[in-house]
């Protein structure tokens, strides 16, 4: 029983057999192997758009590389406060782009608005002595579990185009947020106006692998000399596309992501038929985030089940001493017997 994380979980075997496949005989290394460029053409073809695509090995690495290529040292990056790129990437994000700043601004659910970001803008009257706002950066599937639709994606993208300003998505649970939503993935990017996006795989059945995806083509121009003075050039890059062309090779990407949002959902419908648990943000993804009494999180804790307790600052407003605030992951490869039993735990009170 283990909700800790859609990490936690292995490689899809459909990715397995395509690892051990491009293993067989030689290929091109540094992206010049044929496996490399076909996901590229998967993912334009996926999009529906000419794209440029480069293939890493971490979000974390996906995202501050992405951020580089939208904003100089001296610029800005407005997020979510709980966004990855704010309190979970080390200053990545800072080092890659040279020292620009991250903003965070709070909201409930995980998200923020573009209201926000227009009046953060407005604060920026000093010239060159503020850093110069570059980018917004918004997290689908965000860290709380929850979607931006099309049209919230759109209405960043309209305030921040006419400054010349870029829009990021961090997409480390991409899929998920497509299949809540039954968009295609052209409707929730470029479509909407994002510039770039960190698509994620490792937590929907990769082994490493993510992409920075350029819809806007004037930012990819010199993102192969960033790529590689990171440390994300990888040699026997062949590994990486062949992970990326088994991902995508008959929606498997979308497949996973589909189980694991229906077992968050199975999941969360068990926990509320317990009057001592509710859930405070709607459930779109494959996240669900409780507030549960402390004495049955130490019980659960203490059956074996695995997951962790949260920020409680993210619900916007006080719970009891003798509550926390916790997180539940599911994966494609999350066991359905678990969420059962683990129901059956949490239905004894």
């Amino acid at each position: 029983m283990n909700f800790a994380s859609d990490n936690v979980y292995g490689v899809h075997p459909r990715i397995l057999a395509a690892l051990g496949e491009a293993n067989a005989g030689t290929a091109p290394s540094y992206s010049g192997d044929g496996l490399t460029k076909q996901s590229e053409e998967r993912l334009s073809k996926i999009f529906g758009c000419d794209l440029r695509a480069f293939l890493v090995t971490t979000g974390t690495a996906a995202n501050g590389l992405s951020l580089s290529a939208i904003t100089p040292g001296y610029g800005a990056i407005i997020c979510h406060a709980e966004a990855h790129i704010a309190v979970d990437e080390c200053n990545s994000p800072e080092h890659f782009t040279g020292g620009a700043k991250i903003i965070g601004l709070h909201g409930p659910a995980g998200k923020f608005t573009p209201a926000q970001v227009e009046k953060t803008l407005k604060g920026f009257i000093r010239g060159e002595h503020d850093p110069k706002p570059k980018g917004v950066s918004i997290t689908n599937a965000t860290e709380l579990g929850t979607i931006y639709a099309p049209a919230e994606v759109k209405a960043f993208s309209d305030l921040i185009r006419p400054r010349g300003m870029k829009l990021h998505m961090d997409g480390a649970r991409f899929a998920n947020a497509v299949a809540g939503l039954d968009v295609a993935p052209a409707e929730l990017t470029w479509k909407s106006g994002v510039d770039v996006l960190s698509f994620g795989a490792t937590k929907n059945g990769a082994m490493f692998l993510e992409a920075v995806v350029f819809f806007d083509l004037a930012l990819a121009e010199d993102f192969a000399y960033r790529r590689m003075r990171s440390g994300q050039l990888v040699s026997k890059s062949r590994y990486l596309g062949a992970q990326m062309l088994a991902y995508l090779e008959n929606d498997l990407w979308l497949d996973n992501a589909r189980r694991a949002n229906a077992l968050a959902q199975k999941l969360a419908r068990g926990l509320l038929q317990v009057n001592t648990i509710r859930i405070p943000n709607p459930v779109q993804a494959n996240e669900v985030f409780a507030v549960i009494p402390r004495s049955l999180n130490d019980r659960l804790l203490a059956s074996g089940a695995k997951f962790y307790d949260w920020m409680p600052d993210s619900l916007g407003n006080a719970i009891a001493e003798d509550e926390i605030f916790v997180r539940f992951v599911l994966s494609f490869a999350t066991p359905e017997e678990d969420v059962d039993a683990f129901l059956k735990l949490v239905a004894k009170g």
